[in-house]
């Protein structure tokens, strides 16, 4: 231990290596507060997909079918409800996504037709009745959100904001960077003066 601590102090490069370590060590470490951040959002995120599906009960929708409803309703702009790009919005198996498209066509919720532009493509829009559905949900939804949404939003920002670094890590910083400053060696040996080279033949003076 003694031998290391002797080989740093004798060594600015090796102590520049070992205090740019212990920065990034430093600084991807996880504090308490994102921690109960992280766990916040999630216990927010549970509750808010908990009351959703709730909602959708309550309009005698599954779940699921709400979400597909909301995800043809809610597309970006320019972006066409076709059945493959509805899969891969609700992450589910082009045949899975078949399937729950098959159960909301068969209430009237849902109708598909071909796309003008590739035959090949199906796309699928909403009828008056899913629109209907989807209305009260989201209106529910989005009220309960504009009332409640106030602590996910914070427990999303005390993630997301920046961090800055402790009184710690900005004194390492300043000691790395004072490391690089000219007139500093980054040897551990002191560099000897050269000497001029006299004439063989010639003795120096005493």
């Amino acid at each position: 231990m003694v031998r290391n601590s002797t080989v740093i102090e004798q060594s600015p490069l090796t102590l520049n290596i070992v205090l740019r370590y212990i920065v990034r060590k430093m600084a991807n470490a996880i504090s308490d507060t994102e921690y109960r951040a992280l766990g916040e959002l999630r216990y927010r995120i549970r509750h808010f997909i908990q009351e959703g599906d709730a909602a959708a009960r309550r309009s005698n929708l599954e779940p699921q079918q709400y979400l597909m409803l909301l995800a043809i309703r809610g597309l970006p702009l320019g972006a066409v409800a076709t059945i493959r790009t509805l899969s891969e919005r609700m992450a589910l198996k082009h045949h899975s996504a078949v399937e729950l498209i098959d159960r909301l066509e068969s209430h009237g919720l849902v109708r598909r037709r071909r796309s003008q532009g590739d035959q090949r493509e199906v796309c699928v829009s909403l009828l008056p009745k899913g629109s209907k559905l989807l209305d009260r949900v989201a209106s529910e939804r989005i009220s309960e959100l504009r009332a409640s949404g106030v602590a996910l939003a914070n427990a999303i920002t005390a993630l997301v904001k920046h961090k800055r670094p402790s009184p710690m890590v900005a004194e390492i910083n300043e000691l790395t960077e004072a490391l690089h400053r000219p007139g500093i060696s980054h040897s551990g040996t002191p560099r000897k003066k050269n000497r001029q080279s006299l004439p063989r033949g010639r003795k120096r003076r005493a």
